[in-house]
């Protein structure tokens, strides 16, 4: 039997999030900021049972690049977007592949038997969400996998590569495999910067992958923890944070381009090619009356960017496709998107 080839080829931890509203109570009990991204520590073990047990829960398929996995799926023509990460052989797992099904996405997930898939604590208060995630099975990623007959060939003919910075907590080595055969092919490798924690603890990790990157994407927040950790002059310069990784060195000749958004504001993108000269892409708010669940909106944003990009869109198009995928998002419940599918690009 043939196998099936994809144009993007996304990796991650797949995690469900349970989402619980007026999480104020939370917040304080267990020292979390409003608007976080972190790993679970020893204290935070019982958040989980006590969501479930005194909250209102919502539980929507998560992780930070499988949902922006799902977002270009959801833009792009079937058959385009494929997704690994490592899962449990549970009902949590189960849930994931019904998600993914929804938005067209196609995943070739490592299975370990008598592990628990990954989940997050989604603590939602007014329009801020904090995250702790457990990952569980998610951090049981193989390098193996990827030169597994199952996914071998869909790495050697993907032409897009997407990783959420989450995933070097514990696979930098796959992240790399993947990110010098995209540099030596002349593919386009993209990396999210995913959190704040990621500059901070993990800058090694992040400093090795960005040599193959080809495009890097992230928030207000996370900007300001690269160029805290980096020394930069002024941490709040978006611009000037964008225009020091763009010009970091490169593997190969190509391009890089760093975007960074920020909510309802602006949109900064600065390329290696013309550093001096950033644009800006204006958002057009979403009243807040509209506002469900701002949980994912940087996902989705990375996934209409990365399926207009797959697409053969200009840069221009990919971070409006992008704008247009995050104001989706944003008026629902958690990352997802509207169905019957709407037509993006």
């Amino acid at each position: 039997m043939a196998t099936q080839t994809f144009q993007l080829f996304c990796i991650g931890n797949p995690l469900l999030d349970m989402q619980a509203k007026n999480g104020e109570k939370l917040l304080e009990k267990y020292t979390l900021k409003a608007n976080d991204a972190i790993l679970a520590e020893e204290k935070h073990a019982p958040i989980y049972q006590e969501i479930v047990r005194d909250y209102a829960v919502t539980y929507v398929a998560g992780g930070a690049s499988q949902n922006a996995a799902r977002g270009a799926a959801y833009v792009l023509p079937p058959d385009s977007v494929v997704y690994v990460g490592c899962v449990g052989d549970d009902e949590l797992a189960d849930q994931l592949r019904a998600a993914n099904k929804r938005e067209g996405l196609h995943e070739r997930y490592l299975i370990k038997k008598g592990e628990k898939t990954g989940a997050c604590a989604v603590v939602l208060t007014g329009h801020h969400r904090s995250l702790v995630t457990t990952l569980r099975a998610a951090e049981k990623f193989e390098k193996s996998h990827l030169s597994s007959p199952e996914v071998a060939p869909l790495v050697d003919a993907a032409k897009v590569f997407y990783v959420e910075g989450f995933f070097l907590t514990h696979g930098t080595e796959s992240v790399l495999e993947v990110s010098k055969k995209a540099s030596e092919a002349s593919k386009v490798f993209v990396l999210n910067l995913s959190a704040p924690f990621i500059p901070q603890f993990f800058g090694a990790q992040l400093s090795s992958v960005l040599f193959y990157c080809d495009i890097i994407i992230g928030n207000e927040t996370e900007a300001e923890a690269y160029a805290t950790a980096a020394g930069l002059k002024d941490p709040k310069d978006l611009v000037a944070t964008a225009r020091a990784i763009a010009t970091l060195p490169k593997a190969n000749k190509a391009r890089r381009i760093v975007i960074f958004t920020h909510g309802p504001k602006s949109t900064i993108l600065v390329s290696s090619e013309d550093p001096a000269n950033p644009k800006e892409y204006k958002v057009t708010p979403i009243p807040d009356e509209q506002i469900v669940d701002t949980n994912g909106a940087g996902d989705a944003f990375a996934g209409g960017f990365l399926g207009a990009f797959v697409a053969g869109k200009t840069i221009d198009e990919c971070v409006e496709v992008g704008h247009k995928l995050g104001a989706m998002s944003v008026q629902l419940v958690g990352p997802q998107y509207k169905q019957p599918k709407v037509p993006i690009l």
